[in-house]
């Protein structure tokens, strides 16, 4: 066992705290990346999925967690994805 793993094994409370804040850092790396890659303003997918500039602007630094469901799907659908739901493993 790693030293990173020891760590979140003693300390749940953590993980918890990495797993949601690493998950927001993933989710502004790929608006960036995907609206870099298809060329797309912030103004232009606000547009697009009908939602304030402000909406995206707080997507892409970091602070997603002020965005409903219903938008951040909104916004997905305009760069062409959707959400998949996966079952996370229990911690043992």
């Amino acid at each position: 066992m790693t030293t990173f793993e020891k760590f979140f094994k003693d300390n749940p409370e953590q993980k918890e705290i990495y797993d949601k804040e690493y998950n927001d850092f993933l989710l502004s790396e790929f608006m960036l990346e995907q609206m870099e890659a298809q060329r797309i303003s912030v103004r232009e997918l606000a547009k697009q999925a009908d939602v304030s500039p402000t909406v995206i602007q707080k997507l892409r630094s970091k602070n997603s967690q002020k965005v409903n469901l219903t938008t951040f799907t909104s916004v997905l659908r305009c760069l062409g994805y959707r959400i998949k739901l996966e079952k996370i493993p229990a911690l043992k």
